[in-house]
């Protein structure tokens, strides 16, 4: 008896060290920005532009916004490591406000794998403006841009847990095909 004891006991400790490990697994690949699982930002360090795979679905979103009457603006796509530096820096270590997290290397700007958005008013003005109507359909035309941007595919930076970046989008390594 004290030996099936044992065995059960061995047999869940295997398990739960099994479940935490798996839990942090899904944790790091869901909130790392750079995940050390399935394919790795490592492939895109060479790029000097925005991936291909980015540029159709950008292309997709000003689309599909402008035919709900979305005038979507991209004001930022791929940055050297050395740009992410310095808007690092601002707010740090420079004048203005922190607008990143992420220092260069840890940003998918530095890989082609981002693209940020603002949207442009009837008279031309550039907004960041989340309660925006401009097409008067009674939402906000910001959050009609996300939802567009996520069926597209794009991890939209509005959903992160903590820092919430919302004008930010990007495909992570593993859902480009």
């Amino acid at each position: 008896m004290n030996k099936n004891m044992n065995a059960v006991g061995t047999i869940l400790k295997l398990l739960l060290v099994g479940i935490i490990v798996y839990g942090l697994i899904f944790f790091v690949q869901k909130n790392w920005p750079i995940s050390p699982f399935g394919p790795s930002l490592n492939e895109f360090k060479d790029a000097t532009d925005l991936h291909p795979a980015v540029v159709e679905k950008r292309d997709q979103l000003i689309e599909q916004t402008k035919a709900q009457g979305i005038d979507v603006v991209i004001t930022d796509g791929f940055r050297s490591f050395e740009e992410q530096d310095e808007l690092y820096a601002r707010g740090r270590t420079t004048e203005g406000q922190i607008v990143t997290y992420s220092k260069g290397g840890e940003s998918y700007h530095n890989y082609g794998l981002a693209i940020d958005f603002a949207l442009r008013i009837d008279n031309g003005d550039i907004i960041w403006d989340m309660e925006y109507d401009g097409n008067g359909n009674g939402k906000s035309d910001w959050m009609e841009v996300a939802e567009i941007g996520k069926e597209l595919g794009f991890e939209w930076g509005g959903d992160w847990e903590g820092f919430k970046d919302y004008p930010h989008f990007q495909l992570r390594p593993e859902d480009i095909k």
